[in-house]
């Protein structure tokens, strides 16, 4: 573990320093004038981040935080924020009323991370969340990970514009890189070979414009003393390949998911043949020109694809020529790798085969991520990754789905026993979404818990969570936010937090219903926050909170009334099913639309409206449009991983999933009218057709909320509240 000392190429003392006092001034404005911020890499001795916190003699400064670099100067920043003045910063918004004057701490306090990395990011998110970011929203993602601690993370944007270079240089012709390349929203299974041309190809100017992004983010994220991770070759190569070198030895792979070989079945490069190393080190080499070096880089060659042999020679020869070609180009080279692919194909991924890819490279030059480890931690059965350094990671959320979901004493407890693991190599904690920007709690405690020594005691956690939110004490929020942590948030054994609920999924007579929780907890949390609403109600955060919490209860509303739909049409009773479907679709659906328009991070428009500011042109336009509706509806040409990453989002309920519902529901009346069955075949093909319109509707939708929300969840409570 030696060489993960020494992983990052730091930036300066200063250069960290002044990087983080930026950081200040962005976040609390002219009061950043009473907080001294200063780096010290003395402080950690070599050893993981640590910060200290102190009160100065004198007036001028309030507070001063030492840390041992950047990020930890910022985690520091952030723990006095949270602790001594009640303060909050997350994904749907910041409460930052600080005390006038800030106060002083009595003692000083020293904090030392337990493991050397926080690592943060899933190679989907870059598709899921992060596609459409400009560089404002990418600022504002570097300065929430540094207050969080969060000192690893990839920096992937851009990479496409070097592998053109790259392929351009091999010999290929424009129209074989553009057959190989998907469009935007696509790229992070393009990257791991799961998936090519769908959606395609990349306009020039979307080269330009991530090369762009790229730049400022590697800088400011080194500038912060971050570790960037870097892409590099997993051996996945276009069929041009084949045609400027005859006599290469390459595999066409399996098709992946559902597509067929038109958009799947890349090409898989034989780890003997010379041409590996060739386009491996060529393109490291060019991309460390381009971007620098931290020295980590990432490659997933077998994501959700089952390898060409499970001969454990044959493995460990696939991870030494890719480590090699890291090497080739970067002598110091680290390997992070996600270890997903273990835990998702455990049939092929027995111990012999694990222990043969993990050891292709040598002791402490990989570090894996155990990517779903609150529920199925693989270092349990691998002897600690048999001998290689991990990073216990939280995945927590699929394809970017809304809904309220944890698992929080997996994670309050999880750390701490990989830890203490006979023969433990874990080197740190990390938060792995497929999607963000949803159930911020979940990520609060995870990030404060990646800087502890020992769980913590969550009901009283989440009472000082609402009120830090909220910028005030409330005993009925506060009782809310306990509710939902001991249901909703409790998830436990194996939970996989995929919305399944049958308001975003296709429907059909065999839904699934099921709950982890107590249905009349998110109900009594519900009541508890619109009573809370008369003194909460000016908090942006509570507000969203109020939204996340409607939301939930209409989701579960919409099953109440898809059993009773189901029901009546089982047992033949055509009023009531006439009743129950009529509420659904001409109310509820309605109603839950209009609440998620009334605020600004539940808008589809906002998600589409970003995806074309992305553009050029009014083509390209079209295109990154298509993209973005395409991935949260059919997600493929013929609904190939349908719904995989829905989202309940004003305008996507009510022009997507409510059509859906009133089709379904026509249907099971004119089948009861007529006496003919309900065939679920012939009803697939009709709502396919729906689903397919909904993304060629060429309908505007709103990036603005309209509607006042308080309003609008109080007029549902009184209707439907059981």
């Amino acid at each position: 573990l030696l060489l993960l000392a020494a992983t990052a190429a730091r930036a300066g003392d200063a250069r960290q320093e002044e990087a983080v006092r930026a950081l200040a001034r962005r976040l609390l404005g002219p009061r950043a004038a009473a907080v001294s911020l200063s780096v010290d890499p003395a402080l950690a001795a070599g050893g993981p981040d640590i910060y200290r916190l102190w009160s100065p003699p004198g007036a001028a400064v309030a507070i001063a935080v030492t840390g041992s670099s950047g990020v930890a100067g910022a985690a520091g920043l952030y723990r006095y924020l949270r602790d001594f003045c009640g303060c909050h910063l997350s994904w749907s918004g910041a409460q930052l009323r600080l005390p006038d004057p800030l106060p002083r701490l009595r003692a000083e306090i020293r904090s030392a991370a337990p493991g050397r990395y926080r690592y943060y990011q899933n190679v989907c998110a870059q598709s899921y969340s992060f596609v459409w970011w400009d560089w404002a929203r990418w600022e504002r993602e570097i300065d929430w990970m540094a207050l969080s601690g969060i000192n690893l993370a990839p920096a992937f944007a851009g990479q496409e514009a070097v592998w053109q270079r790259v392929y351009r240089n091999l010999g290929l012709n424009q129209s074989e890189i553009d057959k190989y390349f998907t469009g935007p929203a696509f790229l992070a299974w393009n990257r791991m070979g799961n998936l090519r041309r769908w959606a395609g190809p990349l306009p020039p100017a979307w080269h330009l414009k991530q090369l762009y992004l790229q730049y400022r983010i590697v800088e400011r994220m080194r500038s912060l003393g971050m570790t960037t991770v870097l892409p590099a070759f997993a051996g996945h190569v276009p069929q041009g390949i084949l045609r400027v070198f005859p006599r290469v030895n390459a595999t066409r792979l399996g098709h992946w998911s559902h597509f067929d070989c038109t958009y799947s079945c890349v090409y898989l490069l034989d780890p003997e043949d010379p041409m590996f190393q060739v386009i491996g080190t060529l393109f490291l080499k060019e991309l460390i020109k381009e971007f620098g070096t931290d020295h980590v880089y990432s490659a997933d060659t077998f994501n959700e694809m089952t390898p060409l042999s499970s001969d454990p020679a044959y493995l460990s020869r696939v991870s030494n020529a890719i480590f090699r070609s890291m090497t080739g180009a970067d002598p110091k080279a680290l390997w992070l790798m996600q270890g997903w692919l273990f835990q998702h194909q455990p049939d092929f991924w027995q111990p012999a085969q694990v222990r043969a890819l993990l050891h292709g490279v040598p002791l402490g030059r990989m570090i894996v991520l155990d990517l779903f480890a609150e529920s199925k931690p693989v270092y349990q059965w691998t002897e600690s990754f048999y001998g290689q350094p991990f990073i216990w990671c939280m995945l927590h959320n699929f394809g970017g789905n809304h809904g309220l979901f944890g698992t929080v004493e997996a994670i309050n407890h999880g750390p701490f026993a990989a830890r203490r693991f006979p023969n433990s190599t874990m080197v740190g904690t990390g938060l792995v979404p497929e999607g963000i920007e949803q159930n911020d709690m979940v990520y609060e405690l995870m990030n404060e818990l990646g800087w502890r020594q020992e769980p913590l005691d969550l009901p009283r956690w989440v009472t000082r969570y609402a009120e830090r939110r909220y910028g005030a004490p409330n005993a009925a929020a506060a009782s809310a936010w306990r509710l939902l942590l001991r249901s909703v948030y409790n998830c436990t054994g194996l939970c996989v937090n995929h919305n399944r609920s049958p308001l975003v999924r296709r429907p059909s007579l065999r839904m699934d219903t099921e709950l982890w929780y107590n249905a009349s907890d998110v109900y009594e949390a519900w009541r508890l926050l619109l009573s809370a609403g008369a003194e909460l109600g000016s908090s942006p955060t509570f507000l969203y909170d109020l939204v996340d919490v409607t939301r939930q209860a209409a989701q579960q509303l919409v099953s109440d009334y898809y059993l009773s739909i189901r029901r009546a049409f089982q047992s033949h009773a055509l009023p009531e099913l006439l009743t129950a479907g009529g509420v659904l679709v001409y109310d509820l659906l309605p109603e839950l639309d209009s609440l998620l328009s009334s605020h600004s991070l539940f808008l589809l428009g906002r998600w589409l409206e970003n995806a074309r500011a992305m553009a050029t042109s009014d083509r390209e336009a079209e295109q990154y449009e298509l993209n973005a509706r395409n991935q949260v509806t059919l997600w493929g040409p013929s609904g190939n991983i349908l719904d995989y990453a829905n989202k309940q989002l004003g305008g996507l309920v009510l022009d997507y999933y409510s059509v859906r519902w009133s089709l379904f529901v026509s249907v099971l009346v004119e089948s009861l009218n007529s006496g003919r069955p309900f065939h679920q075949e012939q009803f697939n093909q009709a709502v396919f057709q729906v689903e397919r319109g909904f993304i060629y509707n060429k309908k505007h939708y709103p990036a603005v909320p309209a509607g006042d929300t308080m309003e609008i969840s109080r007029k549902l409570f009184l209707k439907y509240y059981p």
